[in-house]
């Protein structure tokens, strides 16, 4: 009963309905309809052809130079696959994929400036290009072959067929340079080389063009060796009367000036690492600095070193990276432990200049960690890789990331990572020479340690109750620099005398161990 009284009711309503919705189609008939249009809406289709966008990879940099490349148009990447290696004001990054695809063309050629943020590989995601995507995206040097017109015979005459064995005359001309290129001198593109950072500045150092050297290393990577080989080959006299006879400097001056001994003035553009220490020493000039110099006695240093380098060699506790300790990883950790009680030489200065009057407001940044800078001369130049957090590490972890930051930076593989967040720098110039130095602070410190060279010295042996006698001393200059704008001479002098008394009694780390 109660089922039927249910479907009762909602038979009911639904004539009720049905009527209501007749009348108002009778009155409006557009209102309503049986079946009313619908119009169908689609998602944007995506472009077959995605430009990849240079990233910013941080630390205000605008723009970077491009090493090499790993593709070239037509090859097929996957995504996070390696495309290009750039070079920074701070270190080299490789830049993957961020589409799966086929590279259809590279904005720019090796060794040109890439702008961070605009595009500098365009790459097809769906593999269906449209002719006219196609078109623009076509390299200019295809192009300009595939629009070179074929001789076309004047009207009346037959064409001319070259008889058998028959010289072209575009050959017959010159005859004396008509013999094939060696193969080392064929072009392959600029995109093609594969070298590192230093290989790359070793040929611009001798002149030579780096897409035309064949590669021998790994995946035809072109090594320092191969290009002594090709200048040796080239330089060699049964290679000279086939090489193009390109005048040189000394041939476009005249006998009268070569003569007379005149000064002769050559422009070179700066490397890639000039420049970036252009630019850094040229912000670094504008803190006010001052120089404090102090001698540290290394006796008691230079007498642990070879005993801990003699149990090091003897019982195998380096852990294969060290096996053999000098004396700048004591000095780092002296430099660490006198941050503890100085802490503001591991701070930076921020200027803001949002100020509501408009006057510049400066700001001293304290930091926790103690990420030291080291200077190391490279074959690129001058370059200051971090090791990073110097507080928690002992003289053996010191030394191993000393040694891991070395490899990479005589084989130009040095990171961003690497590279950043220094907030004190120690430049050990002594290992080269020179006895004194007036270094320069790095930008975002306030201060920054030059070791020179140690010597050995006479000097007296001051015991108490014993009579004075001469004893052989060797010791090393310490030369400091800091920012006077937030550094005075007395907290310098603190913490150069905390450094000075843990170098010359090295004994003390042990009790300071983490």
């Amino acid at each position: 009963m109660f089922w039927q009284q249910s479907s009762r009711a909602l038979r009911r309503q639904w004539r009720i309905c049905n009527g209501l919705r007749q009348s108002v189609a009778k009155a409006r008939p557009s209102a309503f309809s049986p079946h009313p249009a619908r119009s169908f809406h689609a998602a944007r289709s995506l472009l077959a052809v995605k430009p990849v966008i240079l990233a910013d990879i941080g630390e205000g940099i605008v723009e970077c130079e491009i090493i090499q490349w790993f593709v070239e148009p037509g090859a097929r990447v996957e995504e996070f696959s390696p495309l290009c290696e750039v070079q920074s004001d701070k270190a080299s990054v490789e830049i993957t994929s961020r589409f799966a695809g086929v590279v259809k063309k590279l904005h720019y050629d090796a060794g040109e400036m890439a702008k961070v943020g605009k595009p500098f590989v365009d790459i097809d995601i769906q593999g269906d290009a449209k002719a006219e995507d196609l078109e623009t995206l076509t390299p200019p040097e295809a192009l300009v072959e595939e629009s070179k017109p074929s001789p076309v015979p004047a009207a009346g005459q037959p064409p001319v067929v070259p008889a058998p064995g028959a010289i072209p005359a575009s050959q017959s001309q010159g005859s004396e340079q008509s013999a094939p290129a060696p193969a080392s001198l064929e072009r392959k593109g600029k995109h093609a080389s594969l070298a590192t950072p230093a290989t790359r500045h070793l040929s611009k150092e001798l002149g030579v063009e780096i897409s035309h050297i064949p590669g021998t290393g790994k995946d035809g990577r072109v090594t320092k060796e191969d290009i002594y080989k090709f200048v040796n080959r080239r330089n060699s006299p049964a290679a000279q009367p086939t090489a193009p006879t390109t005048p040189t400097p000394a041939d476009l001056v005249s006998p009268d000036v070569a003569t007379t001994g005149a000064q002769q003035e050559t422009p070179m553009s700066l490397t890639r690492t000039q420049e970036m220490m252009f630019k850094t020493m040229t912000r670094s000039l504008n803190i006010p600095h001052f120089l404090y110099a102090d001698e540290v006695d290394f006796t008691s240093l230079v007498e642990l070193r070879s005993r801990l380098n003699k149990v090091l060699h003897k019982s195998g506790l380096s852990d294969g990276q060290v096996s053999k300790l000098s004396y700048l990883p004591f000095i780092i950790k002296a430099v660490s432990m006198s941050l503890y009680k100085h802490p503001i030489l591991n701070a930076r200065v921020d200027i803001d200049a949002s100020s509501s009057n408009g006057s510049t407001k400066p700001t001293l940044v304290h930091r926790s960690q103690h990420n030291i800078g080291v200077a190391m001369d490279t074959p690129q130049g001058l370059l200051v890789p971090v090791v990073k957090n110097v507080g928690t590490l002992n003289i053996l972890g010191i030394a191993a990331e000393l040694a891991r930051l070395q490899s990479l930076a005589v084989a130009g593989k040095l990171s961003l990572q690497d590279m950043s967040g220094g907030t004190i720098t120690v430049s050990n110039i002594g290992s080269i020479g020179g006895t004194y130095l007036s270094p320069v602070v790095v930008e975002r410190e306030v201060a920054i340690l030059g070791i020179g060279r140690m010597r050995t010295v006479p000097a007296f042996s001051m015991v108490p109750g014993e009579e004075d006698k001469v004893v052989r001393r060797q010791v090393c200059n310490f030369s400091w620099s800091a920012d006077h704008r937030v550094v005075d001479g007395a907290t310098l002098a603190r913490a150069a005398e905390v450094v000075r008394t843990i170098v010359e009694e090295p004994d003390v780390m042990v009790m300071h161990l983490r």
